[in-house]
């Protein structure tokens, strides 16, 4: 069994330490969800698993032939390369075999009877023949498909971000490592792709370590969840529902020993400050009891909540109202002749297919963007905080406590009494001795969470959220999520985390592309059962056909075969008796072998597997040739 084994893995960040000591095993098929709040050291454990990075101490230790692939929440890829080699750029020898075939079937397709062109062609399917590249070829098509990336000429340079997040996750699946390990790989995804790719990794034979914030994702997929917290990791058997309530339990038992041990420290700290006179044996015995109770209370560390206790301005009864409004941007349309009215306590969710405008829409009520046509109208008493996907520019070399003293002059909470710039920072997980650091020593999450607590300071009644969940912790969005349901104002946002939607809002805008919008009342989980019809937007139930290039589909129409798919086809015959008979021969060594080598037993049923699959992949090959015969 390929297990990957961690032992005494520590590692710090400046004065911080990221994770101390930790201990665990992966093993061959295990589905571990890996949560924390932002900046814990989530991503800092994947690099160091990866090999990206050095941990300060400890080990890994994994068979030699042990492969990992990693997917960043922002891949490196080649600028200068089209989709499909960013695809095949990976090391692994079918790479090179499979892009061998590509140049040799394009240029095959443009000069089919020059015989030099034959013959390489002819080489080139026996290398996909001999190392069994076709099953790794119409994977990445169908990965590629599912991801929709159809434009596989197309220069990396010329993608957006969220393509290029689709490439990456495409380039990692299509290696088939032993340990997959992805960092949000559902960003950038609409609900269709999301659903394949549960699907996908359901089946996946390997081990997989996924970090997301998408928890109907995690509950589909994870039957582990494990805590970085406080440097510590903590696991959980399980999904994500499963995580929640073993949590609160932990969390309930931490709190009443702490609760306990705090009784016993303010009653020790008040003996302590009587200044006994007479310091006898037995009172510095316990002097030296309460010095080391002081100490594991300093050493004691519960998870605080995030409490946004903030005031708001009145909002009156107009707020936004769209009249006849169109919005192109160069030759997309985004809206046309749209009317929306948006009043106090509204809660409207925006989501839809990627590239339908949601972004340029929320820049549109924004005022940030002009219309093409119709009117905007705002509410004279509209106080309005955008959370963008692309935070505003923050000064890295200032210290967060300076950068929101700017902001913070005249912040009152909920009850009129003036809070601190110390008690936000502490409200948003943020423990004093870190209100001096640097913004620049801060993870992307960290900035995230301390913009979100700038734009709310300023006291608005009308929030516009742009994907949100891209980038905040699973614990800052559920306090998010309790703050929006109490917040007295209108709440517009853009998102594709279902659990998000289903939280937030109960009013639904469906951008579908072209200006086409789809209004809908309640909750998205239950558009999505009631629209049966929306396929795009169902769970896959099979894997579909993989995706066939345009000059293999040329020669698929036509009604024979050509010379190189003739000789495909002797050998594609000869090859499928050749995997029959070392199944065979797989099974015979099975059967004499001791019952308790489970070791054994377990590599040959395992290459048996493997020659199934070999087989039937074979077997459509040759469906498919005989039919032109």
């Amino acid at each position: 069994m390929q297990t990957l084994r961690v032992e005494n893995l520590s590692k710090t960040y400046g004065e911080k330490t990221l994770f101390d000591k930790l201990n665990f095993i992966i093993n061959e098929h295990d589905r571990i969800g890996l949560i924390g709040t932002n900046g814990s050291g989530k991503t800092s454990l994947l690099n160091v698993l990866t090999g990206c990075d050095e941990p300060d101490s400890g080990k890994l230790i994994a068979p030699r032939n042990y492969r990992i692939s990693y997917l960043k929440q922002n891949p490196e890829l080649d600028e200068h390369v089209s989709v499909l080699s960013a695809i095949f750029e990976g090391a692994a020898p079918v790479f090179q075999t499979i892009r061998n075939y590509e140049e040799a079937l394009k240029i095959y397709g443009e000069n089919p009877e020059d015989k030099k062109t034959q013959q390489r062609y002819v080489n080139a399917e026996e290398a996909m023949n001999r190392e069994n590249a076709w099953s790794a070829e119409s994977d990445v098509k169908t990965i590629l498909t599912q991801l929709h990336l159809t434009q596989l000429d197309q220069k990396i340079a010329t993608l957006s971000g969220g393509q290029k997040k689709r490439i990456g996750l495409a380039q990692v699946l299509i290696q088939a490592p032993d340990l997959l390990v992805l960092d949000e790989p559902t960003n950038h995804l609409d609900f269709d792709s999301i659903n394949w790719l549960q699907d996908y990794l359901a089946n996946y034979k390997g081990a997989l370590l996924v970090v997301t914030h998408d928890r109907y994702f995690l509950d589909q997929i994870a039957t582990q969840i494990m805590e970085l917290s406080f440097g510590s990791l903590f696991s959980y058997t399980g999904n994500y529902q499963d995580f929640v309530q073993q949590k609160a339990e932990r969390v309930a038992l931490e709190e009443g020993t702490a609760h306990k041990e705090q009784q016993l420290y303010k009653k020790e700290l008040a003996w302590m400050r009587t200044g006994a006179k007479a310091r006898t044996t037995k009172q510095q015995a316990r002097i030296n009891s309460f010095n080391e109770l002081e100490s594991g209370l300093h050493a004691t560390h519960l998870e605080e909540k995030v409490d946004i206790n903030l005031s708001q301005q009145r909002l009156g009864k107009k707020v936004l109202e769209l009249k006849n409004a169109s919005l192109k941007i160069g030759t997309h349309q985004i809206i046309k002749n749209f009317d929306l009215l948006v009043q106090a306590k509204d809660r409207i969710g925006i989501t839809g297919a990627n590239g339908a405008g949601k972004t340029s829409f929320l820049n549109a009520l924004a005022g940030e963007i002009p219309l093409k046509q119709g009117m905007l109208e705002i509410g004279q008493t509209v106080k309005m905080a955008y959370y963008k996907q692309q935070i505003e520019p923050i000064p890295e070399d200032k210290r967060m406590i300076s950068y929101l003293d700017d902001y913070a002059q005249n912040v009152v909470d909920d009850n009129g009494q003036h809070v601190s710039t110390t008690q936000l920072l502490e409200q948003f997980l943020f423990p004093r001795f870190m209100h001096g650091t640097l913004i620049r020593k801060l993870s992307g999450g960290e900035k995230r969470r301390l913009y979100l607590l700038k734009l709310l300071m300023s006291s608005p009644n009308v929030l516009l959220l742009d994907e949100p969940t891209n980038d905040l912790d699973i614990a800052t969005l559920t306090v998010l999520e309790d703050y929006l349901s109490t917040f007295n104002g209108a709440v517009i946002t853009v998102s594709h985390d279902r659990y998000f939607l289903d939280k937030v809002a109960d009013k639904l805008l469906i951008f579908s592309g072209d200006g086409h919008i789809e209004r809908a009342a309640g909750h998205f989980s239950d558009y999505l059962k009631d629209h049966q019809d929306f396929e795009k937007y169902q769970p896959t139930a099979k894997k579909e056909k993989p995706a066939v290039p345009d000059k293999e589909q040329a020669v698929q129409e036509k009604t024979k075969l050509t010379y190189a798919e003739k000789v495909e086809l002797k050998e594609v015959e000869s090859v499928i008796d050749g995997l029959e008979q070392k199944k065979t021969k797989l099974q015979d060594e099975m059967a004499v072998l001791p019952g308790d080598d489970f070791t054994k037993l377990g590599d040959l049923q395992h290459k048996v597997e493997e020659t199934d699959q070999k087989i039937e992949e074979k077997m459509q090959r040759w469906d498919y040739l005989s039919q032109f015969e």
